[in-house]
């Protein structure tokens, strides 16, 4: 079975594979841009950088990064209202204690 691929499925996706675009019979000649050659798009993929190759090193990075401080700030809140709970029951205690305090001078 030889079946030639379109544009939305092309046969291969390797460019050096890929049969050269060709100027359609139908334009008048000299409107369509000449074939660019392959060595080109080789070039450049063959062309990474150390950098381009970090990308997703330096994401991951970023990313932990963030949910390191997320992560801080959720113990900050939470030790916050710990604190909070905990003034208000001592608030309580301290009121409870002048109370009884105040009934036994009373007395």
């Amino acid at each position: 079975m030889n079946t030639t691929g379109t544009i939305d499925r092309p046969l291969t996706h390797d460019p050096k594979k890929q049969a050269p675009m060709k100027p359609s019979t139908s334009e008048p000649a000299g409107s369509v841009i000449e074939d660019v050659t392959t060595t080109s798009a080789i070039d450049s993929r063959q062309n990474r950088t150390r950098e381009m190759q970090l990308i997703p090193e330096a994401l991951a990075r970023a990313h932990m990064h963030e949910r390191l401080h997320e992560a801080e700030r959720e113990r900050r809140a939470v030790r916050l209202a710990t604190a909070r709970r905990m003034q208000r029951r001592a608030e309580r205690a301290s009121m409870r204690a002048r109370r009884a305090l105040a009934m036994a001078v009373m007395q």
